[in-house]
């Protein structure tokens, strides 16, 4: 989006202008967030950032079939990690952020990707540093990744003395060889087109699957990643060359949103100490960096102008920071979380990492009937929990202790009876929350579960017309197995973090909401986000009072009812099945 001339929040400090954002994000049952009110197809976005005279650098499709079964996502050491080539970095773009399908009703046409989007607007934009890479480039070179080609243009052309300089910042021994680095933007505008005021946090949900995505890509490839959070956005918008005035001129532009380091072989502890990047432009816009391409213009008129979220975009445009370390003991170990790590998947056959992966799909309606097995919903939430020693993916990417709680409504699990349930995802908040939420919850351990998930019944009874009230009136979220509320530990993430730790909360919950698509997958039913929800009534719902929890995203998972009025079509046309 554009400068524009800042409302009053500006005149505020940074935590208080994010939390007058959240409370004017909300939707309320006498009003939503404000936005357009109806669809200005004339400005629609679109979905595809390129770079015009970027040389383009065309990825081999893989062939599809790889044999890696789907829990071994969750076990690395098991997955011999592949060299760096042309084929891995491939294979891993693939998995991360390409497309998977084409739908099509009618004479229209849409895309869809490994990682979701709210309204399927995609406001997140991928970006590779990568070193040298026989037949991808004879030097180290910024790419950017087009989905649609399934190609990387090359944005930047480093010199070995800049490639050095870069690497050297993460300390010695920090940057093994064979790592590089990606980055994420958003493009708030995609989404702001259709939500108005309240797309900043879709478009930090679509950053964190993005991120979850990312990671599961390096796991199907033995490979680590690793948040850096302690990268100024200005050193990263640098980095990464949004910055760069004169290469987008009238084109919309993109917030920089993080780094992360991917390695194909050392250990996550080897590359989470890396220490603060200097302040010294990376790649500086002089004569030894060679800068190519010039940004699309994704709108015909951009005539709206939604300045609270430029607000909120000020405010959490974050300095560069001690990273964040925090001490994982008393958390559950992965054997005491998981008893049967491959129990309650679909076939043998079928339950692949990479069939999970290219086969999510956001599902638009469930039955209304099926119900999940209890050790196929133990096994997602088990999926939830980071471990002792902050070992388990994909929460290994990330050094905070879990800020996103689970607020769960319980509608069809074999054995368990209906009612709201809780998914503490943090030893330490349990009796944190027992306080803020309704006195009268009974928090009853749920017998038989797994003896490390913290899994509370806190009230019985049928649930599914309050789950549907709260999403916004969306049956979605009745007519499923379960649904869920991600509550956040929000102000004390703001006091403790600071404000730019906002958009971190989005992260986690859209990591979550990634992982619980992709084990929905895997068991062969379905799962979709739901971004709308009445914001302060799912509160009342719990009995939360203070601001000082706050839910963040819902999610759905169930049996899924396809729309036969669309047709289906392959993600690349010289696709090999």
């Amino acid at each position: 989006m554009t400068s524009r001339t800042l409302v009053s929040e500006m005149d505020t400090s940074a935590d208080e202008a994010v939390v007058a954002y959240h409370e004017r994000s909300k939707h309320h049952f006498h009003r939503y967030a404000a936005a357009l009110g109806y669809m200005d197809w004339a400005t629609q976005p679109d979905p595809f950032r390129r770079y015009a005279g970027a040389d383009l650098v065309r990825l081999p499709l893989p062939k599809l079939g790889r044999p890696l079964p789907y829990w071994q996502l969750y076990v690395s050491a098991s997955v011999p990690p592949m060299p760096l080539s042309l084929a891995s970095v491939s294979l891993f773009f693939r998995y991360a952020l390409s497309l998977t399908a084409w739908k099509q009703s009618g004479d229209t046409k849409w895309p869809l990707r490994v990682n979701p989007s709210s309204g399927n607007l995609h406001p997140t934009e991928g970006y590779a540093l990568l070193p040298e890479i026989e037949q991808i480039g004879a030097t180290p070179a910024l790419y950017h990744y087009a989905p649609r080609e399934h190609a990387l243009e090359r944005r930047a052309v480093l010199n070995a003395a800049r490639w050095s300089e870069l690497t050297e910042y993460f300390g010695e021994g920090s940057f093994p060889e064979g790592s590089f680095l990606v980055g994420l933007s958003s493009v708030q505008w995609r989404e702001a087109w259709k939500y108005g005021e309240r797309a900043f946090r879709y478009c930090q949900h679509d950053v964190g699957h993005a991120l979850a995505s990312l990671r599961i890509a390096a796991a199907a490839l033995g490979w680590t990643l690793v948040l850096q959070g302690n990268v100024s956005d200005a050193t990263l918008a640098n980095l990464l060359g949004l910055d760069r005035d004169e290469d987008f001129a009238a084109a919309e532009r993109e917030e920089a949103d993080l780094l992360a380091v991917i390695s194909p072989n050392v250990a996550v502890a080897d590359i989470t100490a890396a220490p603060l990047m200097k302040s010294t432009p990376l790649t500086a816009h002089g004569s030894d960096v060679l800068w190519q391409g010039r940004a699309n213009t994704l709108s015909p008129a951009n005539s709206v102008a939604w300045p609270a979220i430029d607000t909120v975009t000020q405010a959490i445009r974050s300095c560069a920071s001690t990273p964040i370390k925090e001490d994982f003991a008393g958390f559950p170990s992965a054997d005491a979380l998981l008893v049967t790590p491959n129990s309650g998947y679909i076939g043998e056959a079928e339950r692949t990492a990479e069939r999970a992966i290219i086969g999510r799909r956001s599902a638009v309606a469930m039955d209304g009937a099926t119900a999940i097995s209890r050790a196929t919903f133990f096994r997602m939430l088990g999926r939830l929990m980071p471990t002792k020693e902050n070992q388990a993916m994909p929460w290994d990417a990330l050094s905070w202790r879990s800020r996103i709680h689970l607020g769960l409504f319980v509608h069809r699990v074999d054995g368990l009876v209906p009612g709201i349930y809780a998914l503490i995802r943090d030893p330490l908040k349990v009796e944190t929350l027992k306080r803020v939420m309704h006195a009268d919850f009974s928090w009853q351990r749920v017998p038989d579960c797994p003896s490390g998930l913290p899994l509370y019944l806190l009230q019985k009874g049928d649930c599914r017309t309050l789950a549907s009230t709260v999403s916004c009136g969306q049956n979605i979220a009745a007519d499923g197995a379960f649904s869920l509320a991600m509550l956040a530990d929000y102000m004390d993430s703001l006091a403790t973090y600071g404000a730019s730790f906002y958009r971190n909360l989005f992260w986690e919950a859209g990591m979550i909401g990634q992982v619980l698509y992709l084990e929905a997958e895997a068991a062969g039913i379905g799962a979709t986000g739901i971004g709308c929800y009445f914001d302060d009534p799912v509160h009342t719902a719990f009995g939360i009072e203070t601001r000082e929890w706050q839910s963040f995203y819902h999610f759905t998972v169930g049996s899924p009812v396809d729309d036969n009025r669309l047709t289906t079509l392959p993600a690349y046309d010289l696709e090999e099945e």
